[in-house]
């Protein structure tokens, strides 16, 4: 796919240095031989028996010191870093690496609890959410058959606020990273008052948040899928809206919807999805499906590389 050789492309010209704290994991060690022959990053295998001790020493205090409060002891944190998860996280922090990527064999909340007590949440934003990138081979939907779908991995019930963070954060990833304009649809099963029950109402209150917040960008909701990416069903559902079905971002009202969503794309439609791409740190990490692919850990290696280069 041709979105997905530029994507690798531009990172391989950036050349971060990017962590993989799973060298269990074969196709993590398939990923990494692959990343390093075309140049993509300069990866680090993090095998837990050849972690430095001083590193592991001066990681521990810096940690120690970040969670004190909480009651963590020094030799809390010391054990702590000898976990490779939590050890990426603080070469990420202190900036002994550029980005990590985990998630082939450690659960999504361990990658999460990780990367938000050794990175930190953007306060701007003040929470972590995750998206994923999908590349359809069908070029007739979102952006030349590229979208991207938020939140598919982190709050299992946003809020109105949270969705219309998501919503412009969203946006502005796609703008800033993807680079083409974001055209941002907020999903439910009903389009523009066809159901008033309360879950509808939250997603309407969003984009009413969201559009105050952000004037400038194309958001519309609340909208069933086929409105939102499909023209002609627009057309017959929701004639004024903006989006004119042509959406290419989609927010989903909860995470059921998300996770469900991305994996029928993934898997009934042949699409790749890169992610979960975590947004709202203060470094950008990506989360990795247990049920990975080779290919889905060195695109995510790309990402972070770009990501973290802005």
């Amino acid at each position: 796919m041709r979105f997905i050789r530029e994507l690798r492309k531009s990172a391989s010209r950036l050349k971060k240095r990017i962590v993989l704290p799973e060298v269990q994991d074969e196709r993590v060690l398939k990923a990494a031989k692959f990343i390093k022959r075309k140049g993509i990053a300069e990866v680090i295998l993090l095998e837990k028996d050849k972690i430095s001790f001083e590193n592991k020493k001066r990681y521990a205090e810096v940690f120690f010191q970040m969670r004190k409060d909480k009651g963590l002891t020094i030799e809390e944190a010391e054990k702590i870093m000898e976990d490779p998860l939590y050890y990426a996280g603080m070469m990420t922090r202190l900036l002994d690496a550029d980005g990590f990527v985990a998630g082939a064999t450690y659960k999504t909340a361990e990658v999460i609890r990780a990367a938000i007590h050794c990175l930190g949440v953007d306060k701007e934003i003040g929470f972590a959410f995750g998206c994923f990138i999908v590349v359809l081979k069908d070029k007739n939907f979102g952006q030349e058959g590229v979208f991207l779908f938020a939140d598919c991995g982190v709050i299992p019930q946003p809020t109105e606020e949270q969705l219309a963070r998501i919503a412009i954060k969203s946006a502005d990833f796609t703008k800033d990273i993807l680079g083409f304009l974001p055209r941002v649809a907020l999903l439910s099963f009903s389009t523009k008052g066809s159901s008033k029950v309360a879950s509808v109402e939250k997603v309407k209150k969003a984009v009413e948040l969201a559009k105050n917040m952000r004037a400038d960008l194309l958001i519309d909701g609340e909208l069933q899928l086929d409105s939102a990416i499909v023209p002609e069903v627009a057309k017959i559902k929701c004639p004024d809206s903006p989006l004119e079905g042509r959406a290419n971002i989609l927010i989903f009202p909860n995470l059921e919807a998300g996770n469900i969503g991305y994996k029928l794309v993934q898997r009934l439609a042949k699409a790749r999805a890169i992610g979960p791409i975590l947004l709202g740190l203060n470094k950008a990490i990506s989360d990795l499906s247990r049920g990975c692919f080779v290919e889905d850990i060195i695109d995510a290696v790309a990402i972070t590389s770009i990501l973290n280069a802005k």
